[in-house]
C-alpha cells in the first residue's frame, strides 16, 4: 500500500491533550493521514509515515495489577488520588511513594531475602486469577475505545524484581555469586511464565498494542552487571517473554535506565523491538550502529522553549536528517516529547513527512 503523501492541511490540530508531566506542554494532534494506531505498527515494522512522538499512543495500566498502585503508575478511566500511591505490589512488597521524585520506592531495612536461595520458601506468588480483570475491562471499555496505540506496562521486571526481594547490594552479588546463580534463574524463568500469564490475560481482556516491560540495568555512567552477565543471567528469560510477546501479535518494549552503550547488543538479543535510552548515552552512535535492529525511542538535543520559531524549525530539520534514515526507524521519546516547544514539534512532524512520504 503506498503511503499517503504530506499535505500542508495535515497541520491543523483537531485537538489538543494535557500533558501528564507538570512542566510539559500540551501535545496537539494534527490531522493525521492514517490512525495514530497504524502509524505506531508502520514504524516498528520499519515502514514509518512519520517521527513518532507521544501523540500517537496511550497509556493504560490497571489499578487491579498491585504493582501499578504500589509504583504510582495508574493510567486509567477512573484516576488515583496521589495519597493512594505507595503499598504492597503483587508479591506483598511494601513501596513508599516520594512525592519529590514523583515515584515509588522499595521500603528500606528489611528485605524479603538475603541470599538468592531462599526464594523457593519465601517468594509467595500472586494469584492473578483473583484480579478482577473481567471488572476492570468493562471499566475500562470506553477508555480504550481508541485510534492510539495502547501501552501497557509490568513493572519491575527481572533485575528490577531481584532488587525488590533482595535490595541493591544483595541482587547485583546474587548476580555473580556462583551459589546464587542458579537460584536467581529459576527465579527469573518463574517470573517470565508469570508474565506470560499476565500478558495472555491482557490480551483476553482488553485491546492493547505495546507491553512495555520496566527492569533498569544501569546508572549514570554505567551498567550494573557486565554484558555477559547480562546475556547468561537475563536474555535468555526475557526472550521467553518477548517470543510470547511477539505471539499474541504485539510490540515488546524495554523501559530500561541508566548508561546502557554496552548492553544494546544483549537488548536486541532478548527480542526487544524497542528501547529509549537516556540522554547519558550517545544517541547518535547507537542509532548509527545498531538502528537497523531496534527501535530506538530517541532524546533530541534540548530545545530552548524560548527559542526563536526559525530556531526551532531548523533543530526539528536537523533532528529529521540525523535520526530518519532509510531502514533505520525512531521514535521519540514520550517524556521528551511533552516537554518539546511547539513549533519544533510542528516542523518535526512535518519534516518526517516529507522525509518518509513526500508531497
Amino acid at each position: 500500500m503506498t503511503k499517503p503523501i504530506f499535505n500542508e492541511k495535515e497541520l491543523i490540530p483537531t485537538k489538543e491533550i494535557p500533558s501528564i508531566m507538570p512542566n510539559g506542554n500540551s501535545t496537539p494532534i494534527y490531522d493525521f493521514p492514517v490512525t495514530p494506531k497504524e502509524a505506531y505498527k508502520k514504524t516498528m515494522a520499519n515502514d514509518p509515515c512519520w517521527l513518532i512522538t507521544n501523540a500517537e499512543s496511550i497509556f493504560f495500566m490497571p489499578r487491579i495489577i498491585p504493582d501499578n498502585i504500589a509504583r504510582a503508575f495508574v493510567f486509567e478511566k477512573n484516576r488515583l488520588a496521589r495519597e493512594e500511591f505507595g503499598g504492597k505490589d503483587m508479591f506483598g512488597i511494601d513501596w513508599e511513594y516520594i512525592e519529590v521524585a514523583g515515584g515509588s520506592m522499595v521500603k528500606p531495612g528489611s528485605p524479603l531475602l538475603t541470599d538468592a536461595n531462599e526464594w523457593y520458601e519465601k517468594v509467595v506468588w500472586p494469584d492473578i486469577d483473583a484480579w478482577d480483570w473481567e471488572g476492570s475491562s468493562k471499566a475500562n471499555k470506553e477508555y480504550l475505545n481508541t485510534d492510539s496505540a495502547v501501552v501497557t506496562w509490568i513493572f519491575s521486571g527481572f533485575y528490577e524484581r531481584l532488587i525488590s526481594f533482595m535490595d541493591f547490594e544483595g541482587a547485583i552479588l546474587a548476580m555473580i555469586d556462583e551459589e546464587q546463580t542458579d537460584a536467581v534463574k529459576d527465579l527469573f524463568d518463574k517470573l517470565a511464565d508469570l508474565y506470560i500469564k499476565i500478558v495472555d490475560k491482557f490480551v483476553e481482556y482488553y485491546d492493547i498494542d505495546i507491553i512495555t516491560v520496566h527492569d533498569d540495568w544501569g546508572s549514570q555512567r554505567a551498567p550494573f552487571f557486565s554484558p555477559s552477565t547480562a546475556m547468561e543471567m537475563v536474555v535468555p528469560y526475557m526472550k521467553k517473554l518477548t517470543d510470547h510477546i511477539h505471539s499474541k501479535g504485539l510490540i515488546a518494549d524495554l523501559h530500561s535506565c541508566g548508561c546502557l552503550e554496552l548492553q544494546v547488543p544483549q537488548i536486541i538479543a532478548a527480542g526487544w523491538d524497542s528501547w529509549t535510552p537516556q540522554p547519558m548515552n550517545d544517541m547518535k552512535k547507537l542509532y548509527n550502529q545498531y538502528g537497523d535492529q531496534i527501535v530506538f525511542g530517541i532524546v533530541p538535543d534540548n530545545i530552548d522553549p524560548k527559542a526563536s520559531e526559525e530556531d526551532q524549525r531548523q533543530a526539528a530539520k536537523e533532528c529529521v536528517e540525523t535520526f530518519c534514515k532509510p531502514g533505520k526507524a525512531t521514535t521519540i521519546s514520550g517524556f521528551a516529547s511533552r516537554m518539546m516547544p511547539l513549533k519544533y514539534r510542528e516542523e518535526l512532524y512535518k519534516q518526517s513527512r516529507l522525509h518518509y512520504c513526500g508531497k
